[in-house]
């Protein structure tokens, strides 16, 4: 009898717990495979066994009898399991299965070891059509057998991608619960938490949701945060009008404008400056490491103040030069646009509050132009005023801020002549530009104008960083 324990003991890991066959193992350690065989059905050597047995009672005999036949068939399913598992991972293992349907053979692709590979999915449905029972399977793989169960449900349900394809776990970040307690947060004072701050910071946060019984970390939060479309921003400070009869001074002019008839136009009015004719900051690509710099204190070669109409159905400007904001100022602009549009019928103006937009002057002005109008054959001149405090509402803010920007920005011009050709050449292209290209203002945007030229409410025209 065979009696070498080290090499019986490295015989049966080889077979049972590394997977090896036993026709390999025989060849490979030079036994027989009958040997093989025994060393399998024991642990340990048993030796020489005495041809005459003693007699033993029942009982014993029959206890006996059951360990050894259970045993004998734990032994021999993981020999049959191991050796049906040997032989489907053989490179000719396909000549091996009957069924080659597409389903077996990504089955069969997936039983190479591969991270996230999965492995005892396959080996489950393949081993089930091969015969085995669900719990031969559960106890070879070490899984319980409501996972073969589930495995095989759903291969039989859905398919083998279905079986195949990757369970992602559920994310923190789309617990709707968490959501709605952190923005229930956001939208109250951190005050009401316990925290001395007007604004809520991330470490905050955290503690109160923690506090809520929410344990999340900073990652989850401003995925949460960024995901609805939230982003921490500073308050910029704008105009707001304090006007009591803004509602109706904005209504009034939204309806002329969505009435405008073609024989009629409406200007927006504003004038731009004073500014010095001088070396000015702005925007400029430059070497690394160098840092442009103008000088605070220069001497000015001029000053400017630009008066200008926007007519918002053709995008057209008409500008000119004055030497003050006054009424005398606003006359000359209405003479200017009544003999340039003397063959329309009726010009609406509208402008900002200031003194010399609504002064007794003006008005008497206009009034006696409309009384000779109609003789004279001259279009009639309407007043829309804005609302006080309102040049956000401007539309001709967005052309100055524009205009600024393409070429008061960055410039350096030796007289006011140089800056007024400037001026000139800007608005006559951008006047050219939209009769090749006729829009209404505010469908298409001029060079680097701030914003949209578009009468709007949420406009905010006037931009004090171009100015």
């Amino acid at each position: 009898m065979f009696k070498n324990t080290r090499q019986w003991n490295r015989i049966r890991n080889r077979i049972l717990v590394h997977g090896e066959s036993r026709h390999h193992v025989a060849a490979s350690e030079g036994v027989s495979r009958q040997t093989v065989r025994k060393m399998l059905m024991h642990e340990h050597p048993p030796g020489y066994v005495s041809t005459v047995r003693k007699p033993v009672n029942v009982p014993q005999q029959k206890s006996v009898c059951r360990t050894d036949i259970r045993t004998s068939k734990d032994l021999n399913d993981k020999l049959e399991w191991m050796e049906w598992l040997y032989g489907i991972e053989q490179p000719h293992r396909l000549h091996k299965i009957s069924d080659t349907s597409e389903s077996i053979s990504k089955l069969l692709e997936v039983l190479a070891p591969a991270p996230n590979s999965p492995r005892k999915k396959a080996l489950t449905v393949l081993a089930k059509r091969e015969g085995f029972s669900v719990s031969q399977i559960a106890r070879h793989l070490g899984i319980s057998r409501k996972t073969v169960r589930s495995y095989l449900s759903t291969f039989e349900s859905d398919g083998v991608d279905e079986l195949l394809k990757r369970q992602s776990r559920p994310r923190k970040s789309d617990d709707q619960e968490l959501k709605k307690c952190i923005f229930a947060m956001l939208h109250e004072p951190p005050s009401l938490h316990g925290f001395n701050r007007t604004t809520w910071r991330m470490d905050d946060l955290q503690k109160a949701l923690k506090s809520s019984g929410h344990f999340v970390g900073e990652f989850v939060i401003r995925k949460v945060i960024k995901e609805a479309g939230y982003r921490w921003k500073s308050a910029k400070v704008v105009l707001t009008s304090s006007d009591p009869e803004y509602r109706e001074k904005y209504q009034h002019i939204q309806d002329i404008l969505s009435s405008l008839k073609d024989d009629e136009r409406f200007f927006s009015i504003d004038e731009f400056g004073p500014f010095a004719i001088k070396m000015k900051a702005g925007r400029v690509l430059v070497e690394q490491g160098v840092q442009p710099s103008v000088a605070q204190w220069q001497k000015s070669k001029g000053w400017l103040i630009l008066t200008a109409a926007l007519e918002l159905s053709r995008n057209q400007i008409t500008h000119f030069y004055s030497k003050a904001k006054n009424t005398n100022e606003m006359i000359r602009m209405t003479d200017v646009l009544v003999k340039q549009y003397a063959n329309v019928n009726k010009l609406y103006i509208s402008w900002d509050a200031a003194s010399w937009h609504i002064s007794k002057e003006l008005k008497q002005h206009i009034k006696e132009h409309n009384e000779k109008a109609e003789i004279n054959g001259l279009p009639s001149v309407e007043l829309a005023p804005l609302p006080a405090s309102a040049q956000f509402l401007n539309v001709i803010e967005s052309v100055f801020s524009g205009m600024a920007r393409a070429i008061i920005h960055n410039s350096d011009y030796e007289s006011t002549k140089a800056a007024m050709d400037a001026i000139d050449r800007h608005f006559m292209e951008r006047n050219q530009h939209f009769v090749d290209m006729p829009k209404r203002a505010g469908k298409k945007i001029w060079g680097m104008e701030r914003t949209t030229s578009f009468f709007d409410g949420a406009n905010n025209c006037k931009d004090p960083s171009y100015r």
